[in-house]
């Protein structure tokens, strides 16, 4: 039986690949993304087998309408994908407050809005999948993304948790946490870099963005292959609540959950000091 896909962000990089992949499976789509025209053209090909829908997942209100209207055409969904989003990068000092809210309000609160918005008829289906795509940078801090990072370990929590919760209705959740994949994320158009000017950034803040021009386009991750494995990860009946996406990917996670273990058998002595003993 063919599943019906909500991928957001779907316009470029990965979500575009996503729903390409879901469509060779012999799929329906409802790509959405915040420039409609450019969904149309990507996808006019496909004809009524994809609805193009804008949406800014920031705004509450189009993610519920969006979602209506996918099951109006549809009848369903089955697979929710939260690709929307963008880096927030440099120091955290360097960011001001309103990036800080306008990064959390499309990586976090944009996933929110999407889940909030499907839950319900995935509940009246008792079945479906949704697709978090986090980033290693929800494993592990990465100096020059505090705010990046943050977001993405709030998508990690809020994923996790919220596993726990759907899974009564049938309901699955994949976190998908990918490496550097070949996208426009290190463009301009879907990277931001804080710019206060302090002068005791200024040699760290020229190496973040050095590192982003010179990597750009360049990274090894094949989104089209990203597209392909999600497409079999949402045909499985036990899929994974985390899948690292990319060999680098795999040396952070194992390389992290390695550093803890050691820590936390280091200090283990002085963790178990604070049980009290009120017998």
């Amino acid at each position: 039986m063919s599943k019906i896909w909500f991928v957001t962000g779907a316009s470029r990089g990965i979500g575009a690949e996503i729903v390409k992949a879901a469509l060779a499976a012999g799929d329906n789509v409802v790509a959405t993304g915040r420039d409609l025209a450019r969904l149309e053209r990507l996808f006019e090909a496909y004809g009524d087998r994809v609805l193009s829908l804008q949406l800014d997942v920031a705004e509450e209100s189009q993610a519920f309408s969006a979602v209506e209207a996918a099951v109006q055409r549809f009848g369903r969904i089955d697979v929710a994908v939260n690709n929307a989003g963008y880096g927030q990068l440099g120091p955290f000092e360097e960011n001001d407050a309103e990036a800080a809210e306008r990064q959390f309000a499309t990586n976090v609160f944009g996933t929110f809005h999407v889940c909030r918005a499907v839950l319900p008829v995935m509940r009246r289906q008792r079945g479906g999948h949704i697709f978090n795509i986090s980033s290693i940078a929800g494993v592990a801090g990465m100096g020059g993304a505090a705010l990046y990072c943050s977001a993405k370990f709030a998508v990690e929590g809020f994923s996790e948790s919220l596993a726990q919760e759907v899974a009564q209705f049938g309901i699955r959740v994949t976190i998908v946490e990918p490496g550097a994949f070949r996208t426009d994320f290190l463009d301009v158009s879907s990277a931001a870099l804080g710019g206060k000017g302090l002068e005791d950034y200024a040699g760290f803040s020229s190496k973040i963005k050095a590192s982003s021009e010179a990597n750009n386009h360049k990274q090894a991750g094949d989104p089209a292959k990203l597209g392909a494995v999600l497409v079999r990860l949402a045909a499985e009946e036990k899929p994974p609540l985390r899948y690292q996406a990319g060999t680098d990917a795999l040396q952070v996670v194992t390389g992290k959950l390695a550093a803890m273990a050691q820590e936390i058998e280091q200090w283990r002595d002085l963790s178990v000091l604070t049980d009290g003993d009120f017998r």
